[in-house]
């Protein structure tokens, strides 16, 4: 499996955007939380296009879906934080929706694309 580039990767362009929504929406956080929680969440919705752009650079699908797996990681860990953003009155259901459902839909196709990853191991096996 080859992309010319991992700015190809609809996943990739998607965390991006999800990227963008996070960042717009720590500027809501009250003042405490500027260091604590707004610094891990920056952390963690950087990740996810980071790795994925590294474990392309690894040119082994070994190593990307190894990077792929990290980023989905990073994915549900930005959402965990994204809920607890609003259990904690800090942030809306309504304000959080778009990066939710956008963590959603990066984690399903982070999957995808690992398991083709599995598929074409098995395949190679037989």
């Amino acid at each position: 499996m080859s992309w010319s580039h991992y700015k190809d990767l609809i996943v990739w362009q998607k965390s991006m955007d999800l990227v963008e929504e996070v960042y717009r929406l720590l500027k809501d956080l009250p003042v405490e939380e500027r260091f604590a929680l707004t610094d891990q969440m920056r952390r963690a919705v950087i990740s996810i296009p980071s790795n994925i752009a590294e474990g392309h650079g690894r040119q082994t699908e070994k190593e990307f879906k190894q990077f792929l797996s990290i980023s989905k990681g990073s994915a549900s860990e930005i959402e965990t934080q994204l809920l607890i953003c609003d259990r904690l009155g800090y942030l809306t259901e309504s304000q959080i929706a778009k990066a939710l459902s956008l963590c959603q839909e990066i984690r399903k196709m982070l999957m995808k694309l690992i398991q083709t990853f599995q598929f074409n191991s098995e395949s190679t096996q037989k």
